[in-house]
């Protein structure tokens, strides 16, 4: 997925608050919006160098989204509205092995009281219900989330094995914003209760995906299955 948008560089200053930052752009200091709820205070760090998209919305307060930053020499995507759209990209290119018998695929489904991200079908009107997850924080080569503690998260998880119940597929993908990762787990230490969530879905047969991604200053596609230790 290329990201057919103007896109510059600027140098992180500070995050006042969840979707604000103040960035350094051509010698100016310019607020912008940052598409990211989690905390990523691994990633805004003061003088990292971030990666910013012009927006052409002439309604909006800022003209620039923050969609990524450097941990050294490696690049972190961090816009939460990337993941979705890699993940249908590659549901359509059958990237994802597991489900590429699903051939149609229809976004923002649902199911009982329930809205995931995809609602699968395949030849035989078999449905699948898969829900996705960012990831952005890496320690040492591991991947991890939440970045941040989510309810909404675990309830998604506890609604999917009431989808696997009625006979259904289910799963929940981790898509990895950043290339080359050893495994992801579940950041018990921010969200214990997360983790056990992700590990009850796992027990009554939810499937737990997590794949890394080729990902650039312009550009985002999934790219290898990364082993998931629960």
């Amino acid at each position: 997925m290329f990201i057919n948008k103007n896109i510059i560089t600027g140098e992180f200053i500070k995050r006042p608050n969840r979707f604000q930052a103040y960035v350094i752009i051509n010698g100016e200091e310019t607020m912008v919006h940052v598409p990211n709820t989690g905390r990523c205070k691994e990633i805004l760090i003061p003088h990292t160098k971030v990666v910013l998209r012009e927006e052409d919305n002439p309604n909006r307060k800022t003209k620039y989204d923050l969609i990524g930053g450097y941990k050294g020499d490696k690049f972190i995507n961090i816009d939460s509205q990337v993941p979705n759209k890699v993940v249908e990209e590659a549901l359509r290119e059958g990237k994802i092995k597991e489900l590429e018998e699903y051939n149609i695929i229809q976004r923002e489904k649902t199911f009982g009281n329930s809205r995931f991200d995809f609602k699968l079908e395949n030849l035989k009107g078999e449905e699948y219900y898969l829900e996705v997850k960012g990831v952005t924080f890496e320690e040492d080569g591991v991947v991890s989330f939440p970045d941040a503690p989510t309810e909404r998260g675990r309830k998604h998880l506890l609604e999917l094995i009431d989808v696997k119940k009625s006979g259904r597929g289910a799963g929940v993908i981790f898509v990895i914003q950043l290339e080359d990762v050893m495994f992801f787990t579940p950041y018990d230490d921010m969200d214990r209760e997360f983790g056990e969530a992700l590990r009850l879905a796992s027990e009554n047969g939810v499937d737990i995906f997590a794949y890394d991604s080729y990902v650039g200053e312009n550009f985002i596609t999934l790219k290898d299955e990364v082993e998931v230790r629960l």
